[in-house]
């Protein structure tokens, strides 16, 4: 087989595979949304011919020779497909090491979970979800032996969320969190509690979906490409960038409840419609990490959903769809959103006590999968752990242990993506907010500027541009009697001017062991302007006028360059 054999049969694999795993991601979908209760048998037999499908496309030994051939031939390759082919083998190999049959039941137990989670929690029936709590994590434990036998079980499952990532490294995180925010926590209950209830009036269902509209409008979301369902736990779920589905769950008495869900997996939905074209219908047209994913989603229903100038975009929106809303002011919305106190439920957390919930889930885990805890005993230890980490007591396992979906769907692990997340999302902001007036584009209803690359202005788009591989090279005809001062840490070879850029990763400085790499640009400086020779149509042209090293007569340049180009 050929390099160029080998990557036309790569690609069509890839689209094959998320052909399956569409029509695989339609049936959970439904199950978790419209399906009728008792269809969860037939839907697990329609989900096992297709993992068995997956499991053999993606193991058979045709694939294995599609990636070595290419695998062997990396130096002829794009940075596209040698990524692909990086992250193929890891997939294939890992897979592999799991037999068939064992892989194709964990998607049937999982399903079949999911179905009795959503009974058992609308009856306040632990007891009968309990022995798949004990099924999945067994299952976990075995597969993490067969895949990743130098990893503890835990590890292994951290690694399939967050690659690089260990207990060692959140037990640090989790350990500096605690130790900020429980004294805080603790200083604002001793204060006077903010009014809660302009969160608790009567707002009927249909209007609240009236308002999920109103806020999937002003987060510019795709309603052609991005669907909303009702379910009992709100998530997102995306078939390609084309195709992303969002759910969230309605409270006649708690309208921020549905409000904020909205939001949050409206984050989601951005993310994965944004992602670039050409890497649609490849692995690669994903978040680069649930930590990555779970930045967005929390930076949307946080900073930008809680602060004063969204309450200030939407309180009209409000006032109309619900009038026991007409006489609250602004500032009273803004504070009863941002109230700060102990609560039971996850998503509907403050920002402040958030990380407490997660904290609690990661321990349980941890403990779960060390063998320290059983299925049976896990109410208790939930209980005790949110009396001592949040001083709160728990009144029924519906408002407890069962209150989220995601151990019902084999996902131990993702909770502590939420933690990053966050703490992602509070890194974005600070930078941010050094050359983006976030306050004023939110209250102004442009969102525009954190959706569409388009709408930077042209030095933050560069950057973008490089980060995001829609640069293939750089070309810069500089003044040569301004100084040198290319940042020298963005330089292969530390030289002046470089001959090529790599712009840092902050993944792969959290995650020293995540192989991530941002792509080499190459950079050509010209130091006289009549020596300048474009090797190919440009894409993007920035002009700087400096008044440090021109004079103000040169400022017609920018008049004459304009016509040769298109603005952004």
């Amino acid at each position: 087989m050929t390099t160029t054999q080998a990557k036309e049969k790569l690609y069509a694999l890839e689209a094959r595979l998320c052909a399956f795993e569409h029509a695989a991601g339609l049936l959970y979908y439904d199950g978790d949304t419209a399906a009728p209760s008792g269809t969860a048998d037939n839907r697990g037999r329609t989900l096992s011919v297709l993992n068995e499908e997956i499991y053999q496309l993606v193991t058979s030994d045709e694939t294995r020779e599609i990636l070595t051939t290419l695998k062997a031939a990396e130096n002829e390759l794009d940075e596209k497909t040698n990524r692909i082919v990086t992250l193929f083998l890891r997939s294939m190999e890992e897979t592999a090491r799991i037999p068939m049959d064992e892989y194709v039941e964990f998607q049937r137990l999982t399903n079949e979970s999911s179905a009795v989670w959503h009974e058992a929690k609308l009856a306040d029936d632990y007891a009968r979800f309990a022995p798949y709590i004990d099924k999945i994590v067994g299952t976990l434990r075995r597969f993490a032996g067969y895949v990743r036998p130098e990893l503890s079980a835990y590890d292994y499952l951290l690694n399939k969320y967050e690659p690089g990532l260990t207990t060692e490294t959140l037990d640090r995180f989790f350990a500096d969190l605690r130790e900020s925010i429980v004294p805080l926590i603790a200083r604002v209950c001793a204060a006077k509690p903010i009014d809660e209830s302009p969160l608790h009036v009567p707002f009927p269902i249909d209007k609240q979906r009236a308002l999920t509209d109103a806020v999937m409008k002003r987060m510019l979301l795709d309603r052609a490409h991005v669907g909303v369902g009702e379910t009992e736990h709100p998530f997102t779920t995306n078939f390609s960038k084309y195709d992303v589905r969002i759910t969230t769950h309605y409270f006649a008495d708690n309208f921020a409840s549905g409000m904020f869900s909205t939001i949050h997996e409206g984050g989601h939905a951005l993310y994965e419609s944004n992602t670039a074209d050409e890497l649609a219908y490849t692995r690669l047209g994903e978040g680069v990490s649930m930590a990555g994913h779970e930045s967005q989603s929390r930076f949307y229903e946080n900073i930008i959903g809680r602060s004063r100038a969204f309450v200030s975009l939407i309180a009209p929106e409000l006032r109309a769809l619900c009038p026991a809303l007409e006489s609250v002011s602004e500032e009273a919305l803004y504070r009863a959103f941002n109230a700060s106190r102990p609560s039971l439920i996850r998503t509907e957390a403050d920002e402040l006590t958030y990380c407490l919930h997660i904290l609690v889930r990661y321990e349980i885990e941890k403990k779960l999968f060390a063998g320290e805890l059983t299925a049976k005993e896990l109410p208790a230890e939930w209980n005790r752990m949110y009396r001592e980490y949040l001083g709160v007591d728990v009144p029924s396992d519906r408002e407890g242990v069962l209150q989220d979906s995601h151990w019902s769907n084999g996902m131990f692990g993702y909770f502590p993506s939420y933690a990053l997340g966050s703490a992602y999302a509070a890194q974005l902001f600070s930078k941010m907010k050094e050359t983006v007036d976030v306050d004023g584009d939110v209250a102004r209803g442009d969102l525009s500027r954190y959706v569409r690359e388009e709408k930077l202005d042209e030095a933050n788009y560069l950057l973008f541009a490089l980060a995001l591989r829609y640069v293939s090279s750089l070309e810069n005809v500089r003044n040569p009697h301004s100084r040198a001062d290319f940042p020298a840490r963005l330089a292969l070879d530390g030289s002046q001017p470089p001959t090529a850029i790599r712009l840092s990763s902050t993944l792969a400085r959290l995650l020293p062991q995540y192989d991530f790499l941002e792509p080499v640009i190459p950079y050509a400086a010209y130091d006289d302007f009549r020596s300048f020779r474009a090797a190919a149509p440009c894409d993007l042209a920035s002009l700087a006028i400096s008044p440090r090293y021109a004079p103000r007569e040169a400022d017609f340049i920018a008049d004459v360059f304009r016509e040769y180009i298109t603005e952004v």
